[in-house]
């Protein structure tokens, strides 16, 4: 049987009211035939594509993915009116979203597996975590990139699987690096602190420990700007490598020669999806995404 586009014409205006009387009212329908052609459609698709709130109808997760194709399906056919301007989109594309503050290399790293792959299309956003975990929670993203797990009571179904975790260190220029001592260090050259809070808390009780009321250059909440700055000699970054990973390896800076016990964790926090984006298996393998959130907490 081939799908029936009628229906998924039916199904989104449906999706997009979320009432069944005003939805056959657009369309010129009445109630019991529309509602007859979403059954169909759902039963030809093999899954519920609405839970009945009340009057309302919102939307299973099977509901959310069809109205997804269903809208990229129309946009389709408008888009045989541009041919020439050859505007076709690709499918499924990965929607990854990205703490604002997070390392750029970092997200670099983690996506390079299917970076080179001509068929994903890659959509990346960034902002706050917060906002980031609702969007993921609505399904209009696949993944979410944090340095942190997201607090369970507020989001039961999401689920955080740890995929890095690097030691934070020093990093400057050779000129600030020549003190012999950890707390010399600290007590003679400014900082640069970035606002992330492991790294923010494990640095606040390092110099409460060695008795140092440091110098700070700059507290930033942008991972990039941590680079320019310490680049420019403003001071030393307080960072993960990764951060800085192409200014060490051009021996633009170097690293200190002192263990600081501060650990930055890096999670992609997923939905809890039946019909998970398919290339998710190659950035999350099955040995780095076993992780529950006892483990994570």
């Amino acid at each position: 049987m081939r799908l029936n586009y009628h229906h998924l014409r039916y199904f989104q205006e449906v999706a997009r009211e979320g009432n069944l009387t005003r939805a056959a009212e657009r369309l010129n329908l009445s109630q019991s035939a529309l509602s007859t052609q979403i059954r169909q459609l759902e039963a030809r698709l093999g899954h519920d594509l609405f839970d009945r709130r009340g009057r309302k109808l919102v939307l299973t997760e099977a509901g959310r993915i069809a109205l997804d194709h269903a809208e990229r399906i129309f946009d389709v056919g408008e888009d045989l009116v541009a041919t020439l301007a050859q505007n076709g989109r690709a499918a499924a594309p990965l929607r990854v979203g990205a703490l604002s503050t997070l390392s750029r290399n970092f997200q670099l790293r983690f996506l390079r597996p299917v970076l080179a792959e001509r068929e994903v299309e890659l959509v990346l956003s960034s902002g706050n975590s917060q906002t980031l975990l609702r969007t993921l929670e609505d399904l209009a993203l696949d993944v979410v990139l944090l340095t942190e797990p997201a607090p369970k009571e507020q989001f039961p179904n999401l689920v955080a699987h740890r995929i890095d975790e690097q030691p934070v260190a020093i990093h400057g220029t050779a000129r600030r690096l020549r003190h012999e001592t950890l707390a010399g260090l600290l007590a003679s050259e400014p900082v640069i602190l970035p606002t992330e809070s492991s790294i923010r808390t494990g640095f606040d009780s390092l110099v409460a420990r060695l008795g140092v009321t440091p110098r700070i250059a700059a507290i930033v909440d942008d991972m990039a700007m941590v680079r320019l700055l310490a680049r420019d000699d403003v001071g030393l970054a307080i960072t993960p490598a990764v951060v800085l990973a192409d200014e060490l390896a051009q021996g633009l800076l170097s690293s200190a020669p002192f263990a600081l016990d501060i650990v930055e964790s890096f999670y992609a926090v997923t939905a809890k999806r039946t019909f998970p984006h398919p290339v998710l298996g190659r950035l999350l393998p099955e040995e780095k995404s076993g992780l529950s959130w006892g483990l994570n907490r």
